[in-house]
């Protein structure tokens, strides 16, 4: 994976297992970067720019995906087990007191978890492309429920990675996001994160983000046909103090579509 200038990977130890991220090592406030069914390299067009805003941004691999060390099993993969799971990787950096988040497909439905029941205090939310409400598990996530389609794993996440990329889809590309799916281990933790996947963790937050008056972004491929932007348009007008940009053209990872334009809202956002 060719990384951007400025930016590192480094690993830090959380439970006895390497938990991996990439980051640009500066001072700064720190911004928490969690990724879904994917993994960290979401959010690798935006490290750069994030930092030249004064940012010190951290984008974790959830335990047993991209980089990250452990396995993930139907325990752990729930959205309260892996919020429980970023408060310790924060821990494990010294990060303490308010510590802003975004979020990415599942790693939103963390990112809304801690926001509205901790364990970390999270003053400013950003959600790009985040599962909400009932959204999810979109189909093609579901149905690796079934352990008989298992053998399909590598071949439907080549496919998933080159439709949510989009106009952005190259070869390089696509090789460079499915590669963490070549390990057996990285392939039994996304089938736990599957089987795991349930909208009654973001159903249940809804009466506590409705009284949240913390700052909430919601940025937006607008050709996604899973986490469809009416979902995005519906959180907006009833979660208070939030702000929805679409982002024309782009489907489910749209920092790969406007890297520029998604970056420049999460540093305002995040330094206002």
């Amino acid at each position: 994976m060719s990384e951007t200038a400025g930016t590192l990977r480094t690993e830090v130890e959380v439970d006895g297992e390497k938990a991996s991220y990439l980051t640009v090592e500066q001072d700064g406030p720190a911004v928490l970067l969690l990724h879904g069914t994917y993994w960290s390299r979401v959010w690798l067009p935006v490290l750069g720019r994030l930092a030249d805003a004064g940012l010190r941004p951290i984008a974790v691999d959830l335990p047993g995906l991209g980089r990250s060390g452990g396995e993930l099993t139907l325990e752990t993969a729930t959205v309260p087990a892996l919020a429980d799971w970023v408060a310790r990787f924060a821990a494990a950096l010294k990060i303490s007191g308010p510590i802003a988040v975004a979020g990415h497909d599942i790693g939103g439905a963390v990112a809304q978890h801690l926001l509205a029941r901790g364990p970390l205090e999270v003053p400013r939310l950003a959600l790009v492309n985040s599962v909400l409400y009932d959204s999810w598990p979109a189909p093609h996530v579901a149905r690796f429920r079934d352990p008989e389609a298992a053998d399909e794993l590598l071949a439907a996440r080549q496919q998933a990675v080159t439709a949510a990329l989009a106009g952005a889809a190259t070869e390089q590309l696509v090789s460079d996001y499915t590669d963490p799916w070549r390990d057996p281990r990285v392939r039994r933790s996304w089938l736990a994160m599957a089987g795991a996947a349930d909208n009654r963790h973001t159903l249940d937050l809804v009466p506590a983000l409705r009284r949240s008056t913390v700052p909430k972004l919601l940025i937006w491929g607008e050709d996604d046909g899973f986490e469809k932007v009416e979902y995005a348009e519906k959180f907006a007008s009833e979660i208070p103090r939030t702000t929805l940009i679409r982002v024309p053209g782009a489907d489910h990872i749209p920092t790969e579509a406007a890297p520029r334009q998604i970056a420049q809202a999460l540093g305002e956002f995040f330094t206002a």
